[in-house]
């Protein structure tokens, strides 16, 4: 790794900073070296990084002062948060206000922090189409988020405000179809006939790993991201050539999908309502093309199912 410049990647265990390490340490010849900051350097996953070749070291976004020593020395770094560890917006901008800190008091040259946009822009908290969650947010997760971006400007720190969306591997997991009493499988989400804006969680590493590559030409920038918007029913459908298997989307109302009483379904019933009432801000923010510009192997919703069909 000698001369190459170190990227501290928080959340190196989990699902985005994940897939930045993966794409950093699969690129041999690169520029950039990884420090994977977790707070269990023993576990499976920070072995397998180990293994890969980072350097895996021990942070803790809850206690500041561990914060510092990770990024001592670095070029760059990741800065993600995981919002639905307990759900509570307060909490998670604390950990950015945290990271933000740091940050910016080690000197790092390129930060990206992924963040996502206000709702509130587009459904006002006095708007009674939803509910407001958590006192004064419609979409806690992504308003939380929108309003710790100051943080970073304050705290002078070099920063692209990367803004992903619903990752297509929430369909392995907490959005997986379920199965009908006729034996095929259902998708269910309050989205009508509007288009869900989606990516492969590899491509949201491989998007920040080129933004790194593009160094101080992303300075200062927001870059939304996504690899295809598709209509719930056009994604049933692809599933079903994918799979080989019936696959049907089932929509249900917002206020109907948020009675389903699984934990966080107010928050879940009420992003999928902001996907679908702004539905033309949202996937306008998000120009494929040039997202694919950054990431040229950017991944369509087919392409990725194709990768995927075993884990269904």
């Amino acid at each position: 790794m000698t001369g190459k410049r170190t990227i501290t990647v928080f959340g190196a265990t989990g699902q985005q900073g994940g897939s930045l390490a993966r794409s950093v340490l699969e690129d041999r010849d690169g520029d950039f070296a990884v420090r994977a900051v977790t707070r269990d350097p023993g576990s499976d996953r920070a072995r397998e990084l180990e293994r890969l070749g980072a350097e895996v070291v021990a942070a803790d976004l809850d206690d500041e002062a561990s914060l510092g020593p990770v990024l001592e020395g670095a070029y760059g770094a990741y800065l993600v948060t995981n919002f639905w560890e307990d759900m509570d917006a307060a909490h998670e901008k604390r950990q950015a206000a945290a990271l933000a800190r740091a940050a910016g008091h080690a000197g790092v040259q390129h930060a990206i922090w992924s963040t996502l946009e206000d709702t509130r822009h587009c459904i006002p908290v006095d708007d009674d189409r939803m509910p407001t969650l958590q006192g004064q947010y419609k979409v806690p997760h992504f308003d939380g988020k929108a309003e710790a971006d100051q943080y970073f400007l304050d705290a002078g720190v070099p920063v692209t405000f990367l803004r992903t969306t619903f990752y297509w591997e929430n369909l392995l997991g907490a959005f997986a179809p379920q199965r009908a009493e006729d034996g095929s499988l259902e998708l269910i989400f309050p989205m009508g006939e509007k288009r869900l804006s989606g990516i492969a969680v590899d491509d949201i590493g491989r998007t920040a790993h080129a933004l790194f590559k593009g160094g101080a030409d992303y300075v200062a920038a927001t870059i939304s991201i996504a690899g295809e918007h598709l209509r719930l029913a056009d994604m049933a459908t692809a599933m079903t050539e994918s799979l080989g298997r019936p696959v049907h989307y089932r929509p249900l109302t917002p206020d109907a999908f948020r009675a389903l009483g699984f934990p966080g379904a107010d928050e879940a019933g009420n992003m999928f309502q902001f996907y679908a009432d702004c539905e033309a801000s949202f996937t306008g923010a998000r120009d494929l093309d040039a997202v694919r510009r950054i990431n040229p192997a950017l991944q369509d919703f087919a392409t990725w199912l194709a990768a995927h069909r075993d884990r269904f």
